[in-house]
C-alpha cells in the first residue's frame, strides 16, 4: 500500500513532537493490579507443563539456513540446527558440534567434532559441514549470505561465488569423520566466533537431495538440534518439539514451542496480556512502553543488541547516484526526534554503521555530526540545490519498508522531518509497505528506491557490519562499490595486522562511507520485550540476541 504524508505540514520542532505524540497515541487499557503481575514462586520448581508459547515478529521465507537471511529465520533455525560453534545464554562462543579447535596461524582451523547423530540416527560428520559449506556456494542454492565465507577469507570462496572455480575446490576438508580442516588465505583471529551463525550450519545431504525445496516441510525434515519441526501452518504457527537424538537431550527442560508470525507488536503485545504469549518479539510499542514498564515491572526486559536501523539507498538508480542527493537527505534527517520522540525507549542515533559496542572499537565520529539542527539543513539544501532540484523540480521518490507499525512511524516521522526541513515544494516522499517475504524480494532485486534496512551482527566484531557494504557483497542490496573503502575492509585481515592497527582501518572505513553515504543511519538498537516471569533462563546479556530455548524452563507458577 502507497501512501503519502500530508498530516505533517508542520513548522516548529515543538509542532512536530505534538504531532507524532498525536499519531502514535492510542486508546489505554485498564491497567491491571500490579499483582497479577508478581514474580512466580521462587522455590526453583519446575511446572509438570514444559511449553512456550512466542512471537517471532514474522512468517518466515525458509527454514534452509542456507537460503535465508533474515533475524526471524534466523531465531528458529538455531533451535534445530547446530554449527560448529554455538553461544551459551550470555553470548560467549561455545562448543557446538565441534567439541574443540585449534590454528597454529589463524590460517589453518582444525575442528574436531563430538559425537553426535542427526535425528534419524545417522551420525554427523565431517563431511557434512564439507557439503553444507559448499552448498552455500552453489549458483543452485543462491545464498543471500554467498559472500560470507568470502569475508571469513575460505579458500577459493570469492572464485567459486564468481564463477571461476568449482565448489569443490572450496578450502574444507574432512580428514576423518570427526576432524575438519578450514583453510583461510589470510588470517582470521576471531574465525571460530564467526562459526556461530546460521549459514554455515549443516544440512542433511540425503534428505536435501532426496526431497528437494520441500526437505523442510515436517514430515521431511532432518535436524541435528534441541529441537525438529512437527507442524508447520503458514502464516499460523510453528510448533517445535524435542529431538529425542540431540546429544544433550538430557539437559533440555523445554519439551514443545509454539512460533507465532505476528508483525504487529501492539497485538503482540495484547495476547501477552492475555496470557496467550510467553515471550513477545524484541518490539514493543513505543506508545505503550512507559505504561508497560511502570504495568508490569520486571517483565519488560531491555536488553544491549548489537543492530543498526538504517535507510538503504539504490545507489545505481537516480536520484540516488547521486552522492549530493544521499548525502543531502542524511544531514537533514533529524535523528534525535526519531529516537527520543517517536521510539523513545533508550535507542541512540546513529551516525556511523557499526554499533559503538562492538567489538573491534569503532567510534568514527563525522565532522557534521557536532553541527544543530539548522546548520545541517543549511548544508543539506545547498546540495539539493547544487544537484538540480528546487520547488519547480523537487525530489521524488519511493520509501519502502516491511509491514510493521514501528517501520510505518519511523517512515512517516522521517518523510516529515525531511518536509520541515527542506520545505513541503521540495521533496514528495511516497511511502510503500510490504510484508516481509515480498520486501525481501524487493530489496534483493534491486526494485526501489530507498529502503528501511536493519543490520544485527552475525558475531560480536566490527567487520560483521562492514563486510556488507563492500562491492559485490550479497548483502549489498544497494550495490554501493568504493575501491578505497574494499582496499581498507581487505587489509584488516593482512598478516601483521593487529588489534589496534585493525580498528584504525575500520574507522577509515566508516569515514569513507561517511563520505559516499550510501546509507542514513539513523539509530542503533536496544532489544525491548516481554517475557512471562515463570520462564527461567532468559539472562539479557547477549548482545546478539541468540537466545536458545534449551537453555529456557518453565517454573511452576
Amino acid at each position: 500500500m502507497s501512501q503519502t504524508s500530508p498530516f505533517f505540514k508542520l513548522l516548529t520542532p515543538t509542532a512536530l513532537a505534538l504531532s507524532l505524540a498525536a499519531l502514535t497515541a492510542c486508546g489505554g487499557d485498564k491497567p491491571a493490579d500490579k499483582d497479577t503481575h508478581a514474580a512466580a514462586a521462587t522455590s526453583g520448581e519446575m511446572a509438570e507443563s514444559q511449553e512456550l508459547t512466542i512471537n517471532n515478529g514474522a512468517e518466515p521465507e525458509s527454514l534452509d539456513p542456507h537460503k535465508i537471511s533474515g533475524v526471524p529465520e534466523s531465531n528458529i533455525i538455531r533451535q534445530i540446527m547446530v554449527g560448529l560453534t554455538s553461544t551459551d545464554p550470555d553470548g560467549n562462543t561455545m562448543p557446538g558440534m565441534a567439541e574443540s579447535w585449534e590454528s597454529a596461524d589463524n590460517k589453518v582451523w582444525t575442528f574436531k567434532l563430538r559425537d553426535a547423530n542427526w535425528s534419524n540416527g545417522d551420525p554427523v560428520t565431517a563431511e557434512d559441514f564439507v557439503y553444507s559449506l559448499q552448498r552455500v556456494l552453489t549458483p543452485e542454492t543462491a545464498s543471500p549470505y554467498a559472500s560470507y565465507l568470502a569475508d571469513a577469507k575460505v579458500v577459493n570462496a570469492q572464485d567459486i561465488i564468481d564463477g571461476k572455480a568449482e565448489p569443490s575446490t572450496l578450502g574444507v576438508k574432512a580428514i576423518d569423520e570427526k576432524t575438519l580442516e578450514i583453510t583461510l588465505s589470510e588470517p582470521v583471529p576471531y574465525f571460530p566466533d564467526v562459526m556461530i551463525h546460521t549459514s554455515v550450519k549443516p544440512v542433511h545431504k540425503a534428505t536435501v537431495e532426496q526431497f528437494g525445496d520441500k526437505w523442510t516441510n515436517p514430515e521431511n525434515i532432518v535436524v541435528n538440534g534441541a529441537y525438529t519441526v512437527n507442524e508447520w501452518n503458514v502464516n499460523d504457527k510453528i510448533v517445535l518439539t524435542r529431538n529425542e537424538a540431540y546429544f544433550d537431550n538430557a539437559n533440555t527442560k523445554i519439551n514443545k514451542v509454539t512460533v507465532l508470525p505476528i508483525s504487529e507488536n501492539t497485538s503482540d503485545v495484547a495476547r501477552y496480556k492475555a496470557g496467550e504469549i510467553d515471550m513477545t518479539y524484541n518490539e514493543l510499542p513505543p506508545e505503550q512502553f512507559t505504561k508497560l514498564q511502570e504495568e508490569f515491572g520486571d517483565e519488560v526486559h531491555v536488553s544491549p543488541f548489537l543492530c543498526t536501523y538504517y535507510y538503504e539507498f539504490n545507489t545505481v538508480k537516480p536520484p540516488f547516484d547521486d552522492v549530493r542527493v544521499r548525502r543531502a537527505l542524511a544531514l537533514a534527517l533529524d535523528r534525535n526526534t526519531i529516537t527520543d520522540k517517536v521510539l523513545a525507549q533508550g535507542q541512540t542515533p546513529a551516525y556511523q554503521f557499526t554499533p559503538p559496542a562492538t567489538q573491534g572499537s569503532v567510534n568514527n565520529s563525522p565532522e557534521w555530526e557536532a553541527l544543530d539542527q539548522a546548520a545541517r539543513v543549511e548544508q543539506a539544501k545547498k546540495l539539493l540545490t547544487e544537484a538540480g532540484y528546487n520547488e519547480s523540480n523537487p525530489l521524488k521518490f519511493e520509501l519502502l519498508y516491511n509491514t510493521n507499525e514501528n517501520h510505518k512511524k519511523i517512515a512517516v516521522a522521517a518523510s516529515a522531518l525531511w518536509k520541515q526541513a527542506l520545505g513541503d515544494n521540495m521533496i514528495n516522499v511516497t511511502l510503500t509497505n510490504q510484508e516481509w517475504k515480498t520486501y525481501l524480494d524487493t530489496r534483493r532485486n534491486g526494485n526501489y528506491d530507498v529502503s528501511r534496512a536493519g543490520w544485527c551482527g552475525d558475531y560480536n566484531e566490527a567487520s560483521t557490519f562492514l563486510n556488507i557494504v563492500k562491492t559485490g557483497n550479497s548483502n549489498n542490496h544497494g550495490k554501493y562499490s568504493s575501491q578505497n573503502f574494499d582496499s581498507l575492509m581487505n587489509q584488516t585481515l593482512k598478516a601483521g595486522v593487529d588489534n589496534a592497527k585493525r580498528s584504525e582501518l575500520y574507522n577509515q572505513a566508516e569515514a569513507q562511507l561517511d563520505a559516499d553515504m550510501p546509507l542514513i543511519q539513523i539509530y542503533h538498537y536496544i532489544s525491548p520485550r516481554m517475557i512471562k516471569p515463570y520462564v527461567n533462563g532468559f539472562t539479557g546479556k547477549d548482545a546478539l540476541d541468540n537466545w536458545q530455548f534449551k537453555d529456557f524452563s518453565i517454573a511452576k507458577h
